[in-house]
């Protein structure tokens, strides 16, 4: 089998990258990414591409050439560099999924395996508690991440209507931890205190990064379709955050955040604007029962325990790890 990889320079793409070199030493793998990977070190199935997955000639051309029996698309900026305009972000993230989607079609692709991302659902106060593959996808006007998985998804399900020869295997990543994993959502929890927002619980659901390579192995091994969460069972509130971390929990009201945010942001204080507000309050809280029951895939770790490991991984001290009760899976 063939496989191209598009952001396999990445966080998740090197992973995934390594594991199936290793697993699949008959299979070759396109490497692909605007970093192009040094031929150093590399085991002997694995071809590095550069790519800009901007340009479209550029997409049809790599597709054309190493004709893959499948694809799986990686390339995405979770965490745009400062000064990267909202068009550059857009043409990467949906010009990208659409050049990707187009030579796929073109060249007679097999599958796509699209990381996608629960912020796609969007930050709203009427989200259910816990949101499943269902529920309508309205990502945020103020976050252009979130703005742009619902785009990319209007894009695929598009195509999966008029294309339904290419198989789709879409995924809904809810926050991935890992033992190298740094970021701002992993910043929240390195203060001094957890700051949260008074009224609201702001659950997180984890998927540790190993789920995610072994669910999108399995889904290449298969051949695999279909949506699905990506999430361990059960979440965590800010303050069952703090409490696991030892540290102080104040939640604070909404305004007063709000203002503060307004004022530290500009000045350079804060990394945070006041977008943030609906980021935590109205975090949509992933389902995982149709991972387990459809897909067949239980992960690994729950999203307690994903948070434990990934605690344990930076050398952080989980002192109020057991204070509380072991979560129920799936839903609580």
């Amino acid at each position: 089998m063939r496989v191209l990889i598009t952001g396999a320079a990445g966080f998740i793409g090197q992973q995934v990258l390594n594991d199936l070199a290793t697993r699949h030493q008959d299979w070759t793998l396109v490497a692909a990414d605007i970093r192009p990977l040094s031929h150093q070190g590399l085991k002997s199935n694995i071809e590095p591409v550069s790519l800009d997955i901007s340009l479209p000639r550029e997409v049809t051309a790599c597709v054309q050439r190493w004709k893959p029996d499948a694809i799986v698309h990686l390339a995405s900026v979770v965490t745009p560099p400062r000064g990267m305009s909202e068009a550059r972000l857009h043409a990467i993230d949906v010009g990208g999924t659409r050049a990707v989607l187009d030579a796929a079609v073109a060249h007679g692709v097999g599958q796509l395996i699209v990381t996608s991302s629960g912020a796609a659902y969007g930050y709203y106060p009427e989200n259910a508690e816990w949101i499943d593959e269902q529920h309508p996808l309205r990502g945020h006007d103020l976050f252009a991440y979130a703005r742009h998985k619902r785009e990319v998804e209007l894009l695929l399900a598009d195509a999966r209507r008029q294309h339904p020869q290419l198989r789709q295997l879409v995924l809904r990543p809810g926050t991935i931890l890992g033992e190298q994993v740094n970021n701002q959502i992993t910043e929240l929890f390195q203060k001094r205190s957890v700051l949260g927002i008074r009224g609201h619980d702001s659950r997180f659901v984890f998927i540790w990064d190993q789920d995610v390579v072994a669910i999108i192995r399995e889904g290449l091994e298969r051949g695999a379709g279909g949506i699905y969460n990506l999430a361990g069972d059960g979440a965590l509130s800010m303050a069952e955050i703090a409490g696991i971390l030892g540290k102080p929990y104040r939640p604070l009201p909404a305004g007063l955040l709000r203002t503060a945010l307004a004022l530290l942001k500009p000045l350079g204080l804060t990394q945070y604007g006041p977008e943030q507000l609906d980021f935590l309050r109205y975090r949509p809280v992933l389902d995982n029962r149709r991972l387990k029951e459809e897909f067949g895939y239980r992960p690994k770790y729950s999203s307690r325990e994903a948070f434990l490991a990934f605690l344990k991984a930076r050398g952080i001290a989980s002192v109020g790890a057991n204070s509380f009760a072991k979560q129920p899976e799936g839903r609580p």
